[in-house]
């Protein structure tokens, strides 16, 4: 499969190892340009480029920037894409940290993915806002482990939803539907499914035992 990564920190780094170890094409982009990309295109064999052209044929778009960033990204980024095009947004909202007041999430009461969406002009797929990146490299586990985590997936386009999950099941984890984009709060920083290495059983209690109140630590 062809799959197009925009950022390349702690996730998208991670994910570009798995995926081309995986036998998929990668295509890599970050803020700095292609030349930057070096050591990771030489590690994985993955193929730096922009990020304009991180999409281009890709049937499946990670995009792993930091909240701020998402509307600097190219306008167009999928106009060039696999029909269908399944676009995973990591994104978390950091204000105090990071990203500074969004008035769309704090005022408009937007989830941080459809304020992404948005952005994007485009469906987004929630999936490893909450993982650790180590764990993409260190946790897989095969079809039936008993310690095989489980990762919350939310999103409104339920066959971009299923591409998204095989893709994870692939790299070896369950997941679980934890709703659309409107319910991606349920996984938002400081709920109880962020950062939790569970089960299936575990992540489906912990998205319940949610709620929808933003802790002060992550208001703007």
């Amino acid at each position: 499969m062809k799959i197009g990564i925009i950022g390349a920190g702690n996730i998208g780094g991670n994910l570009t190892r798995r995926l081309t170890a995986l036998g998929h094409e990668v295509a890599v982009a970050n803020s700095r340009g292609p030349q930057s990309l070096a050591a990771l295109a030489e590690e994985t064999g993955a193929t730096p480029v922009t990020a304009a052209e991180a999409a281009r044929g890709a049937r499946v778009v990670v995009v792993t920037v930091p909240l701020k960033n998402v509307p600097d990204l190219p306008s167009g980024l999928f106009d060039e894409a696999a029909e269908g095009v399944a676009v995973i947004d990591t994104g978390n909202y950091y204000p105090q940290q990071r990203d500074g007041r969004i008035a769309g999430i704090e005022d408009d009461g937007l989830t941080e993915s459809r304020w992404t969406e948005r952005h994007l002009g485009h469906p987004v797929i929630k999936a490893f806002n909450g993982t650790y990146a180590e764990d993409i490299l260190g946790r897989p586990r095969p079809q039936g482990d008993p310690e095989r985590m489980a990762l919350p997936v939310a999103g409104d386009d339920e066959a971009a939803k299923q591409v998204v999950r095989g893709l994870i099941d692939e790299l070896g984890f369950d997941t679980v539907d934890a709703g659309g984009i409107d319910d991606s709060w349920r996984q938002q920083p400081d709920t109880p499914v962020y950062g939790l290495r569970g089960g299936v059983d575990a992540v489906v209690g912990a998205l319940a035992a949610a709620s929808p109140e933003r802790p002060a630590s992550f208001r703007g």
